[in-house]
């Protein structure tokens, strides 16, 4: 019988684009998404994916701080809104994320300030990759 630990359960994607067309991707978890290349277009770009990973990462987050803190049962919702700002120089990167962080439910305002530093620095997975310097193993393969 295969035990499922999810604390440490393993995630990924994969992308796949021929020689014209648009990305497809895959996560392990058996989502699939189209990937757009213009802003013009509906839908998500790499950029976006990010942002929205972010995004969906912090309002987690939050929701699990605002448990750990015991005032769950006080917060209505949690919204997350992610932009930023590319650097102008080489080699190509987000230099600034701006993160506007709505905290609603009966809460102060030193409450929905730790909420949002728990989130952000303690338990937020993306957050603390994006400010880590995670390595990078790669293969190559025909």
């Amino acid at each position: 019988m295969m035990e499922l630990n999810l604390t440490s359960r393993h995630t990924g994607a994969t992308a796949v684009v021929g020689r014209t067309g648009f990305p497809n991707v895959a996560s392990m978890s058996g989502g699939v998404l189209d990937v757009v290349t213009s802003p013009s277009q509906p839908g998500f770009d790499p950029l976006d994916l990010l942002y929205a990973s972010l995004a969906s990462c912090l309002v987690l987050g939050a929701r699990d701080a605002a448990s750990r803190f015991g005032v769950l049962d006080r917060l209505d919702e949690v919204s997350a809104r992610v932009t930023g700002e590319k650097a102008h120089d080489e080699p190509s990167r987000i230099a600034r994320f701006d993160i506007e962080l709505t905290i609603k439910g009966e809460l102060d305002d030193v409450v929905r300030q730790a909420i949002a530093v728990a989130a952000e620095n303690e338990i937020c997975t993306i957050s603390n990759s994006l400010r880590g310097n995670p390595e990078f193993v790669s293969r190559v393969s025909g």
